[in-house]
């Protein structure tokens, strides 16, 4: 005797869940794809903050050991050694010296997707300061 199961699974115009995962991945891959971009996105916006950091604290350092004349020269030099032409390409990095003490400031560019490219319309801020030392 067969079971109802397998009775409805051979009533005619009944054709079961043959192709049902198919379709279901088929209508989560756009969601999927979207979730991996806005991922990628998000870790080269981390990305341009962890550069901008360390680029004004290269920066700094380069500025507070050199003498009081070339300081900004060496600031600017230092904080764009580090960084990848993607990067480099709209950076700015700006020096300046108060009461003894030296202070970088890095703008960069965050790409859009794909470093090189398209940028945001925002920058990312990196700032650093160290007390400047004496230089003979």
């Amino acid at each position: 005797m067969r079971g109802a199961r397998d009775v409805r699974t051979h009533l005619p115009g009944h054709r079961g869940d043959r192709g049902q995962v198919t379709v279901e991945f088929l209508g989560m891959t756009p969601t999927i794809l979207v979730t991996l971009v806005v991922l990628w996105q998000l870790v080269l916006v981390g990305y341009t903050f962890t550069l901008a950091g360390n680029a004004a604290d290269e920066a700094v350092r380069a500025a507070t050991a050199t003498a009081p004349g070339g300081r900004q020269g060496a600031c600017q030099e230092a904080g764009l050694d580090k960084l990848s032409g993607a990067w480099a390409g709209g950076a700015s990095v700006n020096c300046a010296t108060a009461g003894g003490f030296v202070t970088a400031d890095v703008k960069l560019n965050v790409p859009i997707l794909f470093p090189g490219t398209v940028s945001f319309p925002f920058t990312v801020r990196g700032h650093a300061g160290a007390v400047e030392e004496e230089v003979d």
